[in-house]
């Protein structure tokens, strides 16, 4: 993506983290990104298409965030340690909730446009990366089906996420970005890839 498109696309995933997909428009893209009316329309022409780029923006920060905190198969020579993996989870999921708040968030709510608009079913397809690499993470680790044992693993650390963001968990867990908050999701993380590669 080029520098404004970018910017563009981040200022897209705040509108809709503060405001929801009904609040997506060119207008209000413009006025949070801080450029002349019109702007965003030269770049996404439709609403379509402002909705597929903020979808790859979240998609290409996401794969970043993914290998910075090791979670890439291609960073392991051999069978990933379990307290590590849970390590490099529970800290992406932390960020998720503190400074990725607003991308999170963006992201379910493109998820559920999408199952209501079968035009926009295709922003979907930007999942097959992580579960593809979960995937790939169970098969080092030894699992004995590591298709069915990485979709498990990432339904679990969706499921996670929102329930800390919009669920229960959000009222009842540790704030988020504490040494409290990142301690419970490491055992919850290690306590469900444990189970999962148990069969």
């Amino acid at each position: 993506m080029t520098d404004r498109i970018s910017q563009l696309a981040d200022a897209a995933i705040e509108v809709v983290a503060d405001h929801g997909m009904r609040g997506l428009t060119h207008r209000a893209v413009d006025t949070r990104a801080g450029v002349p009316q019109g702007s965003t329309s030269a770049y996404f022409r439709t609403r379509k298409a402002l909705v597929e780029g903020l979808v790859q923006r979240l998609a290409d920060v996401e794969a970043a965030e993914i290998d910075a905190n090791r979670l890439n198969p291609a960073a392991h020579d051999g069978p990933p340690d379990l307290d590590q993996l849970a390590d490099g989870i529970a800290a992406l999921l932390d960020h998720w909730l503190t400074a990725g708040r607003s991308r999170s968030l963006a992201r379910f709510a493109c998820l559920l446009e999408a199952t209501h608009h079968p035009e926009l079913r295709t922003i979907l397809a930007h999942g097959d990366r992580p579960r593809a690499q979960a995937r790939a993470l169970m098969a080092l680790a030894g699992s004995a089906d590591p298709d069915r044992d990485g979709r498990a693993v990432v339904a679990f650390v969706d499921g996670l996420l929102f329930d800390r963001l919009a669920g229960g968990g959000a009222a009842t867990a540790p704030v988020p970005g504490t040494p409290e908050s990142r301690a419970q999701l490491r055992h919850a993380i290690r306590a469900a890839v444990a189970g999962v590669l148990a069969g």
